[in-house]
């Protein structure tokens, strides 16, 4: 028996093999937790994921979510509770930060767009959980996954590292609102972690930054870091697992930095 046996957890955008949203999952199905696997499409990376995660004992469904769409995320919540009886955890973590332009280059197209899934998207997702959770009136768990872009600007990045500093913002709004009601809301903050949008962050940014090799920018990454490397996907999963447990009952609204020192406020 896990801390989480009996308790459901929906994490959007985890349906990519060796990314953060599959990590995540992974480290709450080895605590017991039943596991929504959702992204935009239910294709067989997805279901990938879903049998990786059946493998480690745990129950688990795959739905698919345009989280840009407030009706589909709505539907996901309601599917979670149907099939589970319960939604006691939810995680915002769809997010999309590949359009990598300089600031003065950037199509409004694209900003909408990564507004409309980073930070509509959350403020979705964060709506249709505790709707869920009111009315089952127990309390529960909304996570977001923010970023060290939350808490600093970085070039090239106006609209991901916008919708970043705003996901802090819905945090610290949403908390006020439903710590009545038993409904904590935090934020995790990594550093950079080379899941698949990561991969294209650094094959982006060595370039920009005159690095001859991925390899190269990578290790100057490490070595600027206080504890000596880039962040893992299993030190987020781990900082999630704790904020939904009981210990973390008394925070709430907190922009958490999980960075090995290198963000400090």
């Amino acid at each position: 028996m896990g801390r989480f046996s009996g308790k459901t957890i929906v994490v959007t955008g985890s349906g990519k093999q060796k990314g953060l949203g599959q990590a995540i999952l992974q480290r709450f199905a080895e605590e017991g937790a039943n596991c929504v696997v959702s992204d935009i499409a239910a294709d067989n990376d997805a279901h990938a994921v879903a049998t990786e995660l059946r493998s480690r004992g745990a129950s688990v469904e795959v739905f698919p979510c345009d989280v840009s769409r407030s009706e589909q995320v709505s539907a996901l919540a309601e599917l979670a509770v149907a099939r589970f009886g319960s939604l006691d955890i939810w995680v915002n973590n769809a997010g999309i930060g590949f359009m990598m332009k300089p600031l003065l280059e950037v199509d409004p197209y694209d900003w909408d767009k990564v507004i409309a899934v980073n930070l509509s998207g959350a403020f979705y997702g964060t709506q249709a959980a505790a709707r869920a959770m009111v009315a089952q009136g127990r309390g529960g768990r909304i996570i977001n996954i923010a970023s060290q872009a939350a808490k600093s600007g970085f070039p090239h990045l106006p609209a991901y590292v916008s919708s970043k500093h705003g996901m802090v913002g819905l945090t610290r709004a949403s908390a006020i609102e439903l710590g009545a009601h038993r409904i904590t809301v935090n934020a995790v903050c990594p550093n950079h972690v080379t899941t698949g949008l990561g991969a294209q962050q650094n094959a982006y940014f060595s370039k920009l930054l005159g690095f001859d090799s991925v390899d190269a920018y990578l290790a100057n990454m490490a070595a600027k870091n206080p504890m000596g490397r880039p962040g893992l996907a299993s030190d987020t999963a781990a900082a999630c697992a704790w904020l939904a447990s009981d210990d973390a009952f008394y925070v709430t609204g907190e922009a958490l930095n999980v960075s090995g020192g290198e963000e400090m406020h």
